[in-house]
């Protein structure tokens, strides 16, 4: 009787631990979050795109009240700001790819700049020749087992790598499962190749997972439009800067008659690709590939909006919370502004009121044990660039940073309509009524610890917590600003209403907001990052 007495006990106190409220928390109020709502996401903000005045407007705007909360500056020399450069890129006048065969008679054959390939935008200026040689995937992940490169050596060669990555339909495929892993940017797949000593690498569609004609020309002109587009498209400069050779990408048409020439097909190589520990390199012999890429590059500078509270335990204030949300949107065509209120105004608003509770707390001597990192970033909508930029110059080691708290569409409710296109692919037909206490969590599998700690603080709001997108065709998990610190290996959850028919539209305005939900998920988030910082014991990552 008495083990269960003390059993019971124990149950107990972790229950009213768990019911404890963080300092502060109920100073986080609809009618705030209204307010500056109705400012970030008006007319007059025109939608705040990435490197435009209002896009600016809206940083300072965060900029001054975190100042005016009292909360520390957490940027270099003291500043609310951590700066990072984009690229835009705009084609060169001098590219040219020429196949020359080397059995007599020898012949040329110059291909056609935007119908046979096209330099991609991270391509590197420069020339070269050599074979050319098939690396199916061209993933290299150590930690899975995969080697594309295993069986031999691209040293001085041209590589072909297809799109994509094996098991891309799978919900078993270790990469991550239907979710498109970050072995799969073209990013990553060049630096490796040009780390193992290709010359250049042509990326080619996958036919096997994608089959049928595609447009190639088509695709070949959105990325380099004649006309300037209203969103350009941007790079991060520190990602553009590892990339020292030509890359291109050719047609499928092209690349079959590039490897038929050693007797083999694209269809057949791209299917041996999915082999199990990587593919078998092979050498396309009899030829020579001659390749000289010109790509213009631009630098914008761009910034997030940092602020901090430091921790009150000498122990554990070298070690950080980070929450977070992006205040930029898709900006305005003409009269259509795209307000961006649920997107991610929302999660923006929540990040100022829980900085406000924090900084009302210290006011009074309540500051947590570990320190809390407060980040509005910039260009989510862009390619999370403002928190790329952040994993590639932290200013807080990630090995110190114990978990990272998204809010990114924090104030609707999920509504899946019938025929609702692409911007739905892979979630259920639902209606905005069954989610009308719902708040979706993501990043769950990389952290059951983090998705305990919310669960035990949601006993005070009640809401219904839904763990269902981690593996996702949505690839909802890698659309918000948490991707790159899972990426990272630190834990991190993304707190989101879902998706609705006014996501990415006109409609996404200020009055269509769930004041009253939203106030309880910022409660929420605020609860969890005070129990994240006030425990002695970090969440664990174990994807």
């Amino acid at each position: 009787m008495a083990r269960w007495i003390a059993i019971w006990l124990t149950v107990l106190s972790g229950q009213v631990f768990a019911q404890t409220s963080a300092p502060a928390n109920n100073s986080i109020q609809q009618s705030d979050l209204k307010a500056d709502l109705y400012f970030l996401a008006s007319d007059a903000m025109q939608g705040r795109l990435t490197n435009t005045p209002e896009n600016r407007l809206a940083a300072e705007f965060i900029k001054s009240r975190f100042a005016r909360m009292g909360l520390q500056a957490a940027g270099p020399n003291g500043s609310f700001y951590q700066p990072f450069n984009l690229i835009t890129t705009t084609l060169g006048d001098d590219n040219q790819f020429v196949i020359s065969s080397m059995e007599q008679p020898a012949t040329e054959r110059s291909l056609r700049l935007g119908q046979d390939y096209y330099p991609l935008t991270l391509s590197a200026n420069g020339r070269t020749r050599g074979e050319l040689v098939f690396a199916g995937f061209g993933i290299d992940a150590p930690s899975l087992a995969h080697d594309d490169y295993r069986t031999g050596s691209v040293e001085g060669k041209l590589v072909m790598i297809l799109d994509h990555e094996p098991g891309e339909r799978n919900p078993e495929s270790p990469f991550d499962g239907v979710v498109t892993s970050e072995f799969a940017r073209r990013l990553r797949k060049v630096v490796t190749a040009q780390a193992r000593g290709a010359l250049a690498v042509l990326f080619v569609a996958d036919v096997h997972n994608h089959p049928g004609s595609t447009n190639f020309e088509a695709i070949a002109a959105r990325t380099w439009p004649t006309a300037s587009p209203r969103v350009p498209r941007y790079m991060l400069e520190t990602w553009m800067e590892k990339v020292k050779i030509p890359v291109v990408q050719v047609s499928p048409a092209i690349a079959n008659d590039l490897l038929r020439v050693d007797g083999a097909n694209l269809n057949e190589l791209s299917q041996s690709a999915e082999a199990s520990g990587g593919v078998t390199l092979r050498t396309v012999t009899g030829q020579q590939l001659a390749l000289g890429t010109a790509v213009n590059r631009h630098t914008i500078p761009d910034r997030n909006v940092v602020a901090m509270i430091k921790g009150s335990d000498p122990d554990l204030a070298h070690e950080f919370v980070i929450v977070c949300a992006h205040y930029d949107h898709n900006g305005a065509d003409g009269v259509r502004i795209f307000n961006g209120a649920d997107d991610d105004g929302s999660g923006t608003v929540a990040l100022l009121e829980i900085a406000e509770a924090y900084a009302l707390a210290a006011a009074t001597g309540l500051r947590p044990s570990r320190s809390i990192l407060f980040a509005a970033w910039n260009s989510e909508e862009r390619g999370l660039l403002g928190a790329w930029a952040y994993t590639e110059n932290p200013l807080v080691p990630l090995s110190d940073t114990v978990a990272v708290l998204n809010m990114d569409m924090i104030g609707r409710n999920e509504e899946v309509p019938v025929g609702g296109g692409g911007r739905f692919r892979g979630l259920e037909i639902q209606t905005a009524e069954s989610n009308n206490n719902a708040l979706n969590i993501l990043g769950y599998t990389y952290s059951p610890d983090l998705l305990s700690e919310v669960e035990a603080s949601n006993q005070m709001y009640g809401l219904e917590l839904k763990m269902r997108y981690d593996n996702n065709l949505s690839n909802l998990l890698r659309r918000s600003d948490q991707w790159p610190f899972l990426q990272n290996r630190v834990p991190a959850l993304f707190f989101h209403t879902g998706l609705h028919p006014d996501y990415h539209t006109t409609n996404d305005r200020p009055e269509k907001i769930n004041y009253v939900k939203m106030e309880a998920i910022a409660r929420l988030v605020h609860q969890v990052s005070w129990n994240l910082a006030q425990t002695s014991s970090r969440p664990r990552y174990i994807k």
